[in-house]
């Protein structure tokens, strides 16, 4: 029996792991629990720019034109959550209960008045997700009893990193495993061998 997994936690996808939505995903897992897991994929963008998502909104966006939606896993892709970092210092005020801290400084929400606010003076650490990653009752315990995942701390670097398609590779040397070393990935339409 494995361990408890203590969230928030990062799972890095091991090579085993064929599924599109997965492979070479990070995902930062939120909640876990018998009755089922949830979390986002932090390394995926969608090729949709925040500023069109919040002009549908009628929210103006005042941050970098090029900021683009994540995609955070294929639960709810409509669905739209902020998560983002706020320093000890900062005093940008929100709506009680609008706003959820995971660890200290690490926030995130949903709520549209908490985003036009963060929208109007978005912080250095931003992400908007689109979606998010769900297992049934049992199945992320049986995936990582199958080894398709790897745990590792969430921190800044990983879940805000300027360059999506390196944080993968990142999270994996940040628990010591050289993504070279971990040889070719097998295809999509192969079958592992066990």
């Amino acid at each position: 029996m494995l361990p408890e997994l203590q969230t928030p936690v990062l799972l890095l996808a091991t090579p085993q792991v064929l599924d599109p939505f997965f492979r070479q995903s990070v995902v930062l897992l939120l909640q876990h629990s018998e009755e089922g897991s949830l979390g986002f994929i932090i390394n995926r963008t969608t090729g949709i720019r925040v500023e069109e998502i919040l002009e549908g909104l009628e929210i103006p966006w005042l941050g970098d034109e090029a900021e683009a939606a994540f995609f955070g896993g294929p639960v709810q892709p409509q669905l739209g959550t902020v998560l983002f970092h706020r320093s000890a210092d900062d005093e940008s005020a929100f709506e009680p209960d609008t706003i959820t801290e995971l660890l200290p400084g690490l926030l995130m929400t949903q709520h549209i008045g908490s985003l036009t606010a963060l929208a109007a003076a978005p912080p250095g650490f931003f992400r908007f997700v689109l979606g998010y990653s769900g297992w049934a009752e049992g199945q992320l315990v049986e995936e990582l009893e199958r080894n398709d995942w790897l745990i590792a701390p969430p921190t800044d670097e990983l879940l805000f990193g300027t360059d999506p398609d390196s944080i993968w590779d990142s999270a994996m040397l940040s628990v010591g495993i050289d993504p070279e070393s971990l040889g070719p990935w097998p295809d999509e339409d192969e079958t592992p061998i066990n």
